[in-house]
C-alpha cells in the first residue's frame, strides 16, 4: 500500500491506542485548535513520512512503543515499523507556541473558547523556546483572541520581536487585521498562515460567526505580495458539509492566488461532536486534486519552513506524502 493511501486511512480514524513501554517524553499537548484540552498526541514516523494521532485507548489503531522511541504501528492487519518523535513544542523540530489559549470568538469546530486557558507572557514564551532550541529548526506562533483582534496582534508582534534573537525562521498564524501582513513582514517573519477554514463563504459564516471572510482573502492576497508565492498558507477543514466540487473550487482558488492550502480533516469536537471525520476515500480524492492544483500553480509544499505544512503530521501534504 502506498504511504498516501495508508495515511488517508489513518487520518480517517485520527487517533491511536498507545501501548508498550512508557512514552511520556514523546507525547505532545495541544492548547490550540480542535485538539486543545485532549489527552495528548504522538507523532509516528516511518522513513521520511510522519502522521500525528490523538491518544485514545478505544482506537482501532495501536502503536506499540518498544522503548527508546522505536515503535510498531498496527492497523487492519498492516504492521509498519518506525519510531515516535520527541516534540519540540507541540510538534517535532519546531517550537510551536500558542500565545493566548482562549478566544472571544466561538468557531463551532474549536474547543479553545470552552477551556478558558491563559495567555503566556513574553518571558515565558522566550524561556520555552530556549528550552528546546537545541532540537528545533523553526518557530511557529499562533494565538486565540483574548480581547480584540487589534490588541492580540500587538501582543503577538511584541512576542515575535523578542523571538528574533534565536535566529530561526518564524511563522505566524493569527486572526489578522488589514495591516497584519505588513507588520509581520517588517519584523522579518518568514511565513504566515491566515485560515479561511471553510470551503465556501456560506459555511464560513455558519462555522465562524463574527469573523470576516472577505477580509481574510484580502489579507491572503496582501501576504502573497509581501512574502511571496508559497510562503503563505491557509487551513481549510474537510468535512464541514461542503461538496467535493466546492472543496476543489476552493483549493484551486487558493493556489491561483499563490496560497498553499492546508487541508485539515475535521476533528469532531466542540459543537460538531455529532459529525464524522472524512473518509479515507474522500481524503485520497482531495489529495489528488490538491496535488494537481499545486503543480498547476507552481507551488511546492516541501519548501515550507514553519507551521503545519512543514510538519505534515495532521494532513496529507502533496510532495511530502507521496
Amino acid at each position: 500500500m502506498r504511504w498516501s493511501d495508508l495515511k488517508a486511512n489513518l487520518l480517517a480514524v485520527g487517533c491511536a491506542h498507545l501501548t508498550g513501554e512508557p512514552a511520556e517524553r514523546y507525547i505532545a499537548r495541544s492548547t490550540a485548535g480542535p485538539g486543545a484540552g485532549g489527552s495528548g498526541a504522538v507523532f509516528f514516523e516511518t522513513g521520511s513520512h510522519r502522521v500525528k494521532f490523538a491518544l485514545n485507548p478505544g482506537s482501532t489503531i495501536e502503536i506499540v512503543h518498544r522503548g527508546d522511541g522505536i515503535a510498531d504501528l498496527m492497523y487492519n492487519g498492516t504492521l509498519v515499523s518506525g519510531r515516535l518523535l520527541v516534540p519540540g513544542l507541540h510538534c517535532p523540530e519546531q517550537a510551536f507556541v500558542t500565545v493566548t489559549e482562549n478566544c472571544i470568538f466561538r468557531c463551532r469546530y474549536c474547543s479553545v473558547p470552552r477551556l478558558s486557558g491563559k495567555r503566556k507572557t513574553r518571558e515565558e514564551i522566550v524561556a520555552m523556546v530556549e528550552a528546546v532550541r537545541h532540537r528545533v529548526k523553526s518557530i511557529s506562533i499562533t494565538s486565540g483572541v483574548a480581547g480584540s483582534i487589534e490588541e492580540e496582534e500587538a501582543y503577538v508582534l511584541d512576542i515575535v520581536k523578542h523571538l528574533l534573537y534565536f535566529g530561526l525562521p518564524i511563522g505566524v498564524s493569527i486572526y489578522p487585521t488589514g495591516q497584519t501582513p505588513d507588520r509581520l513582514r517588517a519584523l522579518g517573519v518568514a511565513e504566515v498562515k491566515f485560515n479561511i477554514e471553510a470551503a465556501t463563504p456560506e459555511l464560513f459564516a455558519l462555522m465562524c460567526p463574527g469573523l470576516d471572510y472577505d477580509r481574510l482573502w484580502q489579507v491572503l492576497d496582501r501576504s502573497v505580495t509581501l512574502f511571496g508565492r508559497g510562503r503563505v498558507f491557509s487551513n481549510v477543514i474537510i468535512g464541514l458539509g461542503e461538496t467535493d466540487a466546492e472543496m476543489e473550487a476552493c483549493i484551486y482558488k487558493l493556489t491561483a492566488h499563490g496560497v498553499i492550502p492546508v487541508l485539515r480533516p475535521l476533528n469532531p469536537v466542540a459543537e460538531l461532536t455529532g459529525m464524522s471525520r472524512p473518509s479515507a476515500d474522500r481524503l485520497q480524492k482531495l489529495y489528488a486534486v490538491h496535488g494537481q492544483a499545486l503543480d498547476a500553480a507552481g507551488l511546492d509544499p516541501r519548501q515550507a519552513m514553519t507551521m503545519c505544512t512543514n510538519c505534515a503530521g495532521c494532513d496529507l501534504v502533496p510532495g511530502r506524502d507521496a
